[in-house]
């Protein structure tokens, strides 16, 4: 049986957990009646979890495997690691969520439209009318697996800044 190096185990461990977190997060938020998937980029709750892991994992490794160094290039593949595990899990339990409970789905693609229809004007004129109504219509056939590929491809876009700054905060070089 082949044996992970710490550097791929401690990040997809917490990327699991996360993961698991993440999607437990969606349903509990969906329940309670607002749509998780619709919330601004700047509310996203990822942010704020991606955060709390990344520096878990970071932290672990630097301090019970690497006797307190941590270089740079370590931390983002850690962190890149961290999130692939997160979107992955999270992903796949928002799909399956999406398949058991279709009003899940039906619930996004209406108050997608009323969120798009209720626009103020200056937002329109900014996003462009053509557009406004090209994403009108792709919304009609959304399902689950657009639904849990937009939270995978969101999750890399909102952790890209965090990978960096967390890597560089959390970097300590050997002392010659």
């Amino acid at each position: 049986m082949m044996k992970l190096s710490p550097l791929v185990k401690v990040p997809l461990r917490y990327g699991a957990i996360a993961g698991v977190l993440g999607a437990v997060i969606v349903t509990a938020l969906y329940y309670i009646g607002k749509h998780p998937l619709l919330f601004p980029v700047y509310f996203d709750f990822r942010i704020i979890l991606f955060g709390v892991f990344m520096v878990f994992t970071l932290r672990e490794y630097r301090d019970y495997y690497r006797e307190g160094v941590l270089y740079f290039w370590e931390g983002l593949i850690m962190c890149v690691l961290m999130v692939t595990a997160f979107a992955v899990i999270s992903s796949v339990l928002i799909y399956i969520f999406g398949l058991y409970d279709e009003q899940f789905v039906k619930s996004f693609i209406v108050l997608f439209t009323e969120q798009a229809k209720n626009l103020p004007p200056e937002i329109i004129e900014q996003i462009g009318k053509a557009n406004l109504d090209r994403n009108l219509q792709e919304v009609k056939t959304t399902d689950s697996y657009r639904l849990a590929k937009n939270y995978f491809d969101q999750s890399y876009i909102l952790s890209f800044f965090l990978t960096i700054i967390i890597s560089v905060i959390l970097r300590r070089q050997p002392k010659n």
